[in-house]
């Protein structure tokens, strides 16, 4: 590989640096002597039109404001594949690329690089994070014209990719399964952070307001996460069980968040549970690293089961036992680091973060299995040499 190769990165529902994945993959590659440039969606602070850090060439465009329908997501990414046409036409013209490296969701980026490959030939690489058909189905219930569209939509992407990265082995299967492709035009890259960027904080005692214990939870906030379980499991912490020595903190946000306020007020739990609304840097690492416990409630579907939730990883990175639903993928990545909850149980759920709160050395066991994984099987250094390599065989 000599420097000459050029790369067009494109995500659209998180911006760049924001998107930690994206982030360590482009800063891989541009280490590794390719010329990298973004196209992704503007916020969470990072609302430049164009901006160049450590080496990335980052290009931003305006979505319009959030909206959990149907009709709000088609109108997001209608809006969104339009300016990445138009800038992807941009980077053409100002510098070129070999290859566009394509981020779903949405599938629909397959229609822009479609176009680069059909009329400048350049090689397209589909860095499957999400199974789309199962999301919408996570998130609306049903299988209609949409869901069938997104199967369509699918199809054509892996059809048009030269090769596959995949966020782990049942997102493999899937391409390997339904998107025909061949076991060696599919790699699997993992999605864990870099242990020198991502370390843990001194612990903070300002966040748990006063109470003995925290509990966290960084995510999205969305239909399929599951923080509606989560509310519940902590309302039967605090009026049930009587447990008011627990605060819990609940980082991020997404096209549900208000929705989960309103439930959380109505639940009697404002005075338990604070919103804090994104976070990045060195603010989300101490928040992180001051929690006594860590909490992934994602209920079972088709699409929870098959996907590999950073947040796992992440609270591995910092040491932290996770109280979570038992879904594949999510065993699979957290082990002995975690305790599981029967899917869908918030009761049980519930006495799986008391359990852990009441023993330190317990904590303590699962807090260095989790950092122990990360550091000897997980972390990034242990993906970019597979990232890499799938480069390699389309540079």
């Amino acid at each position: 590989m000599t420097s000459f190769y050029k790369v067009l990165i494109i995500v659209e529902n998180l911006p760049v640096p924001f998107d930690r994945r994206v982030w360590m993959e482009a800063t891989s590659l541009q280490k590794a002597g390719y010329q990298v440039t973004t196209i992704s969606p503007k916020g969470n602070g990072f609302d430049k039109d164009y901006e160049v850090m450590e080496g990335i060439h980052i290009y931003r465009h305006p979505l319009p404001p959030e909206e959990s329908s149907v009709t709000g997501y088609l109108r997001e990414y209608s809006w969104a594949v339009n300016w990445q046409f138009r800038l992807a036409s941009q980077v053409w013209r100002e510098q070129g690329f070999d290859i566009i490296h394509i981020c779903n969701p949405p599938d629909l980026m397959v229609l822009v690089a479609g176009w680069f490959k059909l009329f400048r030939g350049v090689k397209v690489i589909f860095d499957h994070h999400d199974l789309a058909p199962e999301m919408y189905i996570a998130k609306y219930g049903r299988k209609d014209i949409f869901y069938h569209g997104l199967r369509w939509a699918e199809r054509l992407t892996y059809a048009t990719a030269d090769m596959v990265i995949s966020t782990n082995e049942s997102h493999r299967k899937v391409a390997l399964t339904r998107g025909g492709k061949k076991p060696e035009q599919v790699v699997v890259v993992r999605s864990a952070p870099d242990l020198e960027r991502f370390r843990i904080m001194p612990s903070n005692p300002s966040y748990r307001r006063g109470r003995d214990y925290l509990v966290g939870y960084m995510g999205v906030m969305g239909e399929p996460e599951g923080i509606d379980y989560l509310l519940r499991a902590i309302r039967y912490i605090v009026q049930e069980k009587k447990r008011q020595d627990i605060h819990f903190m609940l980082i991020g946000s997404g096209p549900a968040a208000e929705t989960l306020k309103a439930l959380s007020k109505q639940l009697d739990l404002t005075d338990f549970v604070e919103f804090t609304g994104f976070q990045t840097g060195e603010a989300l690492l101490e928040r992180l690293s001051s929690c006594d416990v860590c909490v992934e409630p994602s209920p079972t579907s088709a699409y929870n089961e098959n996907c590999t939730m950073n947040k796992i990883l992440e609270y591995m990175a910092l040491g932290k036992p996770i109280v979570q639903f038992d879904l594949r993928e999510g065993r699979h990545s957290a082990g002995n680091a975690s305790v599981y909850a029967t899917p869908n149980d918030e009761l049980e759920f519930a006495e799986k973060i008391l359990e852990l709160l009441k023993s330190p050395q317990l904590r303590e066991k699962m807090g260095a299995e989790g950092r122990r994984r990360m550091d000897e099987m997980l972390e990034w250094r242990h993906q970019a040499p597979k990232l890499l390599d799938a480069y390699g065989k389309v540079s």
